[in-house]
């Protein structure tokens, strides 16, 4: 645990040189995310999310995200959820190009399986954006693994790729990596590297997250 704060301090703290200051795909830019889930019922949970997304380390603010959304279990490989999300975005770099709102409306399909100790993860989403001018319909496919390395340190890779219904197909694709550390029952740190590749641009974000998870306490009985 201790490596762990370690790398994440040095990491916030170094300035990393680039060839062109002004381009942010020359960058290593960082993410900073909270996840949370909070069993409600014996098939309910809140699902609640915060991301700070940085063109650098810990400079130049690009955009944050706040996300709710409740998660209804069908079965233990299958599940569903639906929410809403606010997003402020400010694309440009080094410049005062201003801000957008968006607001969205999302609905989840989670699939579930292991093979051996290899969790495996799909995740199917369709998203309403509602940006200030425009309206956007978008379609998210996203496969995970995760592997215990031990009782508390973990590994995991995904990839996601987006579809854009109005306008070009291919939006985006996100492809990522890195190490997860269970702290307690309730809380693990995250730290991992990604890719985010578009149709005119690819950037490199350090992943740096805390997720939080609680359940019902079981009433005891009488």
């Amino acid at each position: 645990m201790k490596k762990l704060l370690i790398v994440c301090i040095l990491l916030s703290s170094y300035h990393f040189p680039t060839q062109a200051q002004s381009n942010p795909e020359s960058q290593l830019g960082a993410w900073y995310m909270y996840g949370g889930s909070h069993e409600l019922a014996a098939s309910w949970k809140l699902k609640s999310l915060a991301h700070f997304r940085m063109f650098e380390v810990a400079d130049e603010l690009q955009q944050y995200l706040f996300r709710i959304g409740a998660n209804y279990k069908i079965n233990k490989h299958l599940s569903l959820t639906g929410g809403y999300a606010y997003l402020n975005t400010d694309a440009s770099y080094r410049q005062r190009g201003g801000t957008e709102n968006e607001h969205r409306l999302y609905e989840d399909v989670l699939i579930n399986h292991a093979i051996a100790k290899l969790k495996l993860a799909h995740r199917i989403r369709l998203e309403h954006r509602f940006f200030e001018r425009d309206t956007q319909h978008w379609i998210r496919y996203e496969l995970g693994f995760s592997y215990p390395l031990n009782k508390r340190w973990g590994t995991y890779l995904f990839d996601e790729v987006f579809f854009n219904f109005q306008g070009e197909t291919f939006a985006q694709n996100w492809l990522g990596g890195g190490f997860t550390y269970k702290l307690s029952s309730t809380t693990k740190f995250k730290l991992g590297f990604m890719n985010i590749a578009t149709n005119t641009a690819s950037f490199n974000r350090l992943q740096i997250g805390v997720a939080f998870s609680t359940q019902r306490k079981s009433k005891r009985p009488q």
